[in-house]
């Protein structure tokens, strides 16, 4: 099958090489332009930029594919994406909205060959629609994730659903870890779905249900310790590796990147109950958790016994 593929990180990556390790003709790729990245800022490839570099596929980074943006910019990929005459683009995390006369352009496949752009969307929709599905899934609490392949359609990750696979979650997952499990799942979902394209079925999202995960913010990281530990226990996770989660100690910022439930410690919100081998134990709303792996400025992330060593925290002490 000739495909275009639309994508940036490395989750996107992950699907890439599916589509091509099946033997699948991908034509054209784009990505996200260069991004300054690392202590240097060096111009540096998105993940699947440097995948379909290392595999002789042609690569465009517009800065946009907007009319109204730039129409000198636009009408050029336009006319690319027309003289590539794929069958179907894949769309995964690409981070730009994709017009409709871009969504138009492939021939289709499925029934009445309708299906022309698949978008994979990391979230069972239509809960979780929008940018940031992982990370507001485990923020909430959720007990069950999966991925969502999906016709698109111009609005936000409203088109019709080809196909959905569900796993629970295990409570200990964080964005980190269930990114690399949702990739996998995504990418084996996509060769499966175009393995049999004439029996692909095409099912409208539920009406109920619908929820939307917003882009997450920097600041979204300090902590509140009077919030119940359950919650801030699920934040931790919830926002590792970005932004992470942090807290002031004595004027210093300090990051909690892995911590357990205390639910049976009390104390004042923010106060620190326990500092030993074991862990910071902070006293919550309700409950405490216990910090067993943090970091400080300018140190790399520690367990809690080695970063007690560097830096002193003792009871009776209290976060902000």
């Amino acid at each position: 099958m000739r495909i275009v593929f639309a994508g940036t990180p490395p989750f996107a990556a992950q699907a890439l090489d599916a589509l091509i390790k099946a033997g699948h003709d991908v034509c054209l790729v784009l990505s996200q332009p260069d991004r300054p990245s690392g202590r240097g800022m060096k111009l540096t490839p998105s993940a699947v930029k440097a995948l379909a570099a290392s595999q002789g596929i042609p690569v465009q980074t517009p800065r946009t594919l907007s009319h109204k943006k730039d129409p000198l910019e636009a009408s050029a990929m336009h006319e690319l994406l027309l003289a590539a005459n794929a069958d179907v683009m894949i769309v995964a995390a690409y981070g730009m909205l994709l017009p409709q006369s871009v969504l138009d352009i492939p021939k289709g496949i499925g029934p009445d060959n309708s299906v022309k752009c698949i978008n994979i969307h990391a979230s069972l929709l239509p809960r979780w629609r929008g940018a940031a599905p992982i990370t507001r899934a485990i923020e909430a609490g959720d007990s069950s994730f999966g991925v969502t392949l999906m016709k698109m359609e111009a609005g936000l990750d409203t088109g019709p659903m080809l196909l959905q696979k569900s796993f629970p979650l295990k409570g200990d997952e964080t964005t980190a870890s269930l990114t690399e499990t949702v990739a996998e799942l995504g990418a084996d979902m996509l060769v499966q779905l175009l393995s049999a394209p004439q029996d692909i079925s095409i099912t409208p999202q539920p009406e109920e249900g619908v929820t939307y995960a917003h882009k997450v913010t920097k600041d979204e990281g300090r902590l509140n310790f009077s919030l119940p530990a359950s919650e801030i226990e699920r934040k931790i996770r919830a926002f590792s590796p970005f932004p992470s989660s942090f807290a002031e100690h004595n004027g210093t910022l300090i990051k909690f990147w892995q911590a357990q439930l205390c639910p049976e410690i009390s104390g004042q919100p923010g106060e620190v109950v326990e500092a030993d081998k074991n862990g910071v134990t902070v006293a919550c709303g309700s409950g405490a958790i216990r910090a067993t792996v943090l970091q400080r400025p300018g140190k790399p992330k520690m367990p809690a016994q080695s970063f007690l060593q560097g830096y002193a925290i003792s009871a009776g002490e209290y976060f902000k």
